[in-house]
């Protein structure tokens, strides 16, 4: 088993899938890697030589911020935001979608309109008297 970056990369995947499960690389970034070493991105990840996962680890932690880095640099971003007072800030800092989406019908669960079934969680209508 192949452990890149502090992620266990799962065997039965083939290589190009296996590297996105590693936060930071998607397919993109896992194809240049892969065509840079030269290796088959069709090979499984269990099948990889220990002198390949030592290329693909070096490359990665060489080149590419992932996980811990990664998150940590996120999360300065969005708290500079929250200390600046601007409009997407305010909007991280009371758990509402920040680019623009409606907020009337979606988003439900941020706004804690929860509904399970299709009637359930509506306000209840004027009755009849």
């Amino acid at each position: 088993m192949a452990r890149i970056a502090g992620v266990n990369l799962p065997n039965e995947k083939r290589l190009e899938i296996g590297l996105t499960y590693i936060f930071g690389i998607g397919r993109t970034v896992s194809k240049k890697i892969i065509t840079r070493l030269g290796l088959d991105p069709n090979t499984k990840c269990k099948d990889l030589a220990e002198a390949d996962v030592n290329q693909l680890r070096k490359i990665i932690e060489a080149e590419v911020r992932t996980e811990g880095e990664l998150r940590r640099d996120i999360l300065a971003n969005i708290k500079r935001l929250k200390e600046i007072n601007c409009y997407r800030g305010s909007r991280h800092s009371k758990r509402l979608p920040t680019r623009g989406q409606r907020t009337k019908t979606n988003s439900r669960t941020v706004r804690g309109n929860v509904r399970r079934t299709a009637g359930s969680g509506k306000k209840v209508s004027a009755q009849k008297t």
